[in-house]
């Protein structure tokens, strides 16, 4: 199977998922340009400070109030944090909020104690306090971070507690924009206060089309991710050729997109290359569409000026080397979990007043609602695992694997898709496997969230030993 037949299949996955009431009509593309590194006072012994703290955003429509919400640094995305390949990342959280948090740094593989997720790798950071994470990368690629603590992941990225996150290649590709897209669905109810059912908002009052004006001929960099926890989204490019450059952060072989289209599920990120059209005056950019949703244009560029000079032909980012060339599958572990979802209604919640309880989750009939309960498996360090996903919850779920990059196996074979995954999107009905070498020694997560329906969001855990 083709890369480009394979995202075709997830695309009409994601056609075919549930009806959900989406308010694609004011999707937020948050854009920016990643100049340099963040700016931030460093402290005297060298750690980045992140500050955990409310503030408010404005409405995409006038007559709303503004939203209080929750961001690192007081905005939403946060800072962008930027560092080269090899560098040591320095951060320490600081939590100004009334709930617990902590720093998952989704996609990286770092070092088990540094994961960020509460109460399985540390203890969740109390108001007033904080926390340091100390790591040095060992993979260039696109991330985000988010806070991780159950049962309170889904509010806290509803409220905005998340940013991008990059690690340079060292030799990075010769590019005109590097440009950061948040995809986000942002919804609020009464008194300003952000829930379930809700209209949309906007980050930095642009809840409609991002326009940006470069030279004709110009080549971008679109490092694309999900933030909408419960929101899959169809991406389709119009007026260029795209080509996929990494798809969870890892390198794969650059290809086209089918249909110039890619499913980003939730937490989903993908590199892309473009070069805009060479005559002055032409438009190219990024429409989104939803279950049952008209696309709708969220960014916008025209071409105006002097066509800047030829490039070489867009070619693939050199291949992870620290990743197996070849998963030895006749010699895998082999897990097989099915996934029904088990309501909490009458359960006392940590979540804030007026939220909906979350979901518990059914893993082989056994309710799962943190991390307190033995490990689904446990294997030695280099051990080949597959793990199969039978989805039986009545919605879309998206899998996130912490700590490894897992490739996605052919439903009819015994092959994979030529490019590894950390999360994956499994419509209600079906199995989906995946396969990777647990190669991480630690405790890691897999979380398990409703892509679409009611705010749910769980987890369980494996062990590498």
């Amino acid at each position: 199977m083709t890369p480009s037949s394979a995202f075709e299949l997830e695309a009409a996955l994601l056609r075919r998922s549930p009806s959900r009431r989406l308010f694609l009509g004011q999707i937020v593309a948050s854009i920016f340009v990643p100049q340099g590194r963040a700016k931030s006072d460093p402290l005297k012994d060298g750690f980045r400070l992140l500050e955990a703290r409310e503030a408010k955003l404005k409405s995409a429509f006038e007559k709303d109030p503004p939203a209080a919400i929750w961001g690192f640094d007081g905005i939403v995305p946060g800072p962008l944090l930027r560092f080269k390949k090899g560098e040591e990342v320095k951060i320490r959280l600081a939590n100004k909020l009334a709930q617990p948090l902590s720093l998952n740094w989704h996609g990286i593989r770092v070092t088990n104690s540094m994961d960020g997720v509460a109460g399985l790798t540390q203890e969740p950071i109390a108001p007033g306090g904080s926390f340091d994470y100390r790591f040095v990368p060992p993979e260039s690629g696109f991330y985000w971070y988010h806070s991780h603590v159950l049962p309170l992941l889904g509010e806290q990225l509803g409220h905005g507690l998340y940013g991008a996150m990059i690690i340079d290649e060292p030799e990075p590709p010769t590019i005109d924009q590097d440009m950061v897209v948040i995809l986000d669905d942002w919804r609020c109810g009464a008194a300003a206060r952000l829930d379930d059912d809700c209209s949309s908002f906007t980050i930095n009052a642009a809840a409609g089309v991002a326009e940006k004006i470069l030279p004709p001929a110009s080549r971008l960099r679109l490092r694309i991710v999900n933030a909408a926890y419960s929101l899959p989204l169809a991406a389709a490019f119009f007026g260029s050729a795209p080509l996929v450059l990494a798809v969870d952060s890892q390198p794969c072989e650059a290809f086209a997109p089918a249909k110039n289209t890619i499913p980003v599920g939730p937490g989903a990120r993908f590199d892309v290359m473009l070069d805009l059209p060479p005559e002055e005056g032409a438009r190219a950019g990024l429409s989104l569409r939803g279950d049952k949703e008209a696309e709708r244009t969220v960014l916008l560029f025209k071409t105006q000026g002097e066509r800047r000079p030829p490039l070489a032909p867009i070619a693939s980012l050199p291949q992870n080397p620290l990743l197996p060339a070849e998963i030895k599958l006749e010699r895998a572990r082999k897990f097989e979990i099915a996934i029904e979802t088990a309501s909490t209604s009458g359960a006392a919640s940590a979540a804030a007043p007026g939220w909906k309880p979350p979901l518990n989750w059914r893993l082989n009939g056994k309710i799962f609602a943190g991390f307190a309960h033995p490990p689904l498996f446990s294997v030695k360090r280099g051990t080949p695992v597959t793990l199969g996903f039978a989805n039986r919850a009545g919605r879309v779920l998206a899998i996130h694997l912490h700590g490894h990059a897992a490739r996605l196996l052919h439903d009819l074979d015994d092959g994979w898709e030529p490019y590894w995954r950390d999360t994956v999107l499994i419509a209600d009905g079906k199995t989906k496997h995946i396969a990777f070498v647990a190669d991480n020694p630690g405790k890691w997560a897999i979380d398990c969230l409703a892509a679409e329906g009611p705010s749910a969001a769980s987890a369980s855990w494996f062990e590498v030993g």
